[in-house]
């Protein structure tokens, strides 16, 4: 009887056990497939209503596709400032970044060659330059000064200059205090008389309603997105710096402990992204330029004798001459490099 109590005990035990092992199977399951999951913050800038701010928003989006859910991106727009948004992801701060290659000009002037005065005049002529050489050799940069591996390379819409009053010839540039965001548009500016004045975007509204600022060069939809027409009517293509490119980024040492097969399937995507960002950059920008025709403000396109006037080497030479100095102080030969690039566009 023991036996067969001890026995029964047994099997009433067992059966009482299984459904308690099996969920414990499924939890340390779970805890399994947790640790392997990956949440990512990515740190961008505060551009609402920008071609910038729409290529990001399609990060995480697409990461959580190409994964099945495994890699989660989250959107951060204050946790690192703009000029340490390239920083943060190499010391591991913030794990990834929309980045812009521009701001670390003055540091690594390889980072702001399409800005130097009548070298890229356009999308099309930046996307060549970006296939033939030009994103291969920063994504080496990336690497080695930052410790970043580059999942896509894309574009602010063309620059344009938002001013107060016209901005029309060569000669209207003199005295005006203008927002730039690069050294070689600076350098330029001062050559022809202006006065280049940088400030984050958060201050551009208010400097330009207190006359801190005449005008501000700035991306097409951005400009149109923050509705600077209304303080600076006056939005005129001077071709002067027309690209400034961003980057998606994240910290080498994060990526790599992403399975090989995710990262390869993440690459895929953010491929994707690049193309949309490069080929579809037009669209963009003319839906910015009818919302402001809609609005009575016309983007004035300067004649290109005025531009010629104003990227003749008596002015421009004043930007190579600033690239050419930065380039031997980091170690490499400037002028040969902007050889390359000329050779690479046909010039």
């Amino acid at each position: 009887m023991r036996l067969l109590t001890k026995s029964t005990g047994g099997t009433a035990f067992s059966a009482l056990m299984a459904p308690v092992l099996a969920i414990a199977i499924a939890l340390g399951a779970s805890s399994t497939a947790k640790a392997q999951d990956f949440d990512l913050t990515m740190g961008i800038l505060p551009a609402p209503n920008s071609l910038y701010l729409k290529m990001m928003q399609q990060v995480p989006e697409r990461f959580e596709r190409a994964t099945g859910g495994k890699v989660k991106v989250t959107l951060n727009d204050s946790l690192v400032g703009g000029t340490q948004i390239t920083a943060s992801v190499r010391d591991g701060r913030v794990p990834m970044s929309g980045a812009l290659h521009t701001y670390l000009a003055a540091e690594e002037p390889r980072m702001g060659v399409f800005n130097l005065p009548g070298l890229v005049n356009g999308m099309p002529e930046y996307a060549y330059l970006c296939k033939s050489f030009w994103c291969k050799d920063v994504e080496k940069l990336w690497a080695e000064k930052w410790n970043s591996v580059v999942l896509a390379e894309g574009a602010w819409c063309s620059q344009a200059l938002f001013s107060k009053e016209p901005i029309r010839t060569l000669e209207d540039f003199k005295g005006k205090k203008l927002r730039v965001h690069n050294p070689q548009t600076a350098s330029l500016m001062e050559a022809v008389g202006a006065k280049p004045t940088p400030l984050p975007l958060s201050e551009i509204p208010p400097a330009l309603e207190r006359g801190v600022i005449d005008g501000v060069f700035t991306s097409t939809c951005y400009g149109n997105g923050q509705e600077y027409w209304r303080l600076a009517p006056n939005v005129q293509n001077w071709k002067v710096g027309p690209i400034t490119g961003w980057v998606v980024i994240v910290n080498k040492d994060i990526w790599e402990k992403i399975p090989a097969d995710l990262r390869t399937a993440i690459r895929k995507e953010m491929q994707a992204l690049e193309d949309e960002a490069l080929y579809n950059f037009y669209a963009h920008v003319n839906e910015a330029v009818a919302n402001m025709k809609k609005n009575g403000i016309e983007l004035w396109t300067a004649p290109q004798s005025e531009v010629d006037r104003l990227t003749a080497d008596q002015y421009s030479q004043a930007a190579y001459k600033s690239f050419y100095e930065r380039a031997k102080a980091v170690g490499f030969d400037g002028e040969a490099y902007v050889q390359k690039a000329r050779e690479a566009l046909g010039k």
